[in-house]
């Protein structure tokens, strides 16, 4: 098969989804493996939280120069790395037993693969390949796949955690991130060279931070991130903590995933017709009453 017929629009929204699936997917579940590993190694919660926290800032961090790489030698081979790094971390946190080697897998390896396999690389080249009229709708489905991802894999992670143990989870959780590599075939090429003299990554920040649109979304995404990261790390264990199964917190996880579904393929729709802006602090808002409501009220799987 020839490199041109997986360039194709449908194929390069494909394999983004299920790039995007799987990455979104396996890092949902890290908070399941909180709870299981500090108690076999006797370990304060602050060593997951804060191998969580590198990886969170790594992700971050290592975003625009993960951007800036695709950008001269190609998304499919950043995107390919990053599966390897995947593989590699998950691998270094099953057979971790020191704090270290967890930072070391779970911070280090995790976030430089969640910068080359998440939304910033892939919804770029879809954004690219996908007409202008249908890219809202393509990028609203792309990102309801990384929701998706978690909804099917939690389930998987905890069955293999209560059959198992958590070093058999993360091993399988392995070989599904690995899937990554393979797929990253379709999001090879590199964007066409823009009109005027090449910018290096240090002038690109340097002009996007000068523009209050970057700033809205930054700080946006950074709101974001803040609340989602301590719902998937912790919601879990404060659910057990109440007394509460770890599967609850597995299920409140996972539907959170199912219904984003429901909602970024809505978003994606009306982000075609109505203004982006307003509709995203519609959400933000919303998000804003419903964990108010969840922390008033008594915690009770029907709350939950």
């Amino acid at each position: 098969m020839k490199l041109e017929s997986l360039r194709t629009p449908g194929m390069v929204l494909a394999c983004g989804c299920v790039i995007l699936c799987l990455s979104f997917g396996v890092r949902a579940g890290m908070g399941l493996y909180l709870q299981p590993m500090s108690l076999e190694y006797g370990w304060g919660r602050e060593v997951f939280s804060i191998a969580m926290a590198i990886q969170n800032l790594l992700w971050g961090a290592l975003g625009p120069f993960a951007g800036g790489y695709a950008d001269r030698h190609g998304a499919g081979r950043v995107v390919a790395i990053g599966g390897v790094a995947y593989v590699l971390g998950l691998v270094v946190m099953a057979f971790a037993d020191t704090p270290l080697t967890l930072h070391l897998g779970s911070g280090f390896f995790i976030g430089l693969a969640l910068s080359a396999t998440s939304f910033g690389i892939v919804m770029a080249v879809i954004g690219r390949v996908v007409p202008s009229e249908k890219r809202s709708a393509a990028l609203g489905i792309a990102t309801a796949a990384g929701s998706f991802g978690q909804f099917a894999l939690l389930p998987v992670a905890q069955f293999f955690i209560s059959r198992y143990d958590w070093h058999v989870a993360l091993l399988v959780m392995a070989g599904i991130a690995a899937l990554i590599v393979p797929l990253a075939v379709a999001m090879a090429g590199r964007p066409a060279a823009a009109a005027g003299p090449a910018q290096s990554i240090g002038a690109a920040l340097h002009e996007a931070w000068r523009e209050r649109g970057f700033h809205l979304l930054f700080w946006g995404y950074f709101v974001c991130g803040f609340h989602i990261a301590m719902l998937t790390v912790h919601l879990p264990s404060f659910v057990t903590d109440q007394g509460l199964r770890a599967e609850h917190g597995m299920t409140a996880l996972a539907l959170i995933g199912l219904f984003n579904v429901i909602g970024s393929l809505g978003a994606g729709w009306l982000g075609g017709r109505f203004s982006k802006k307003y509709l995203l602090s519609i959400i933000y808002a919303i998000r804003e009453l419903l964990i108010a409501v969840l922390v008033t009220f008594p915690l009770s799987p029907i709350t939950l």
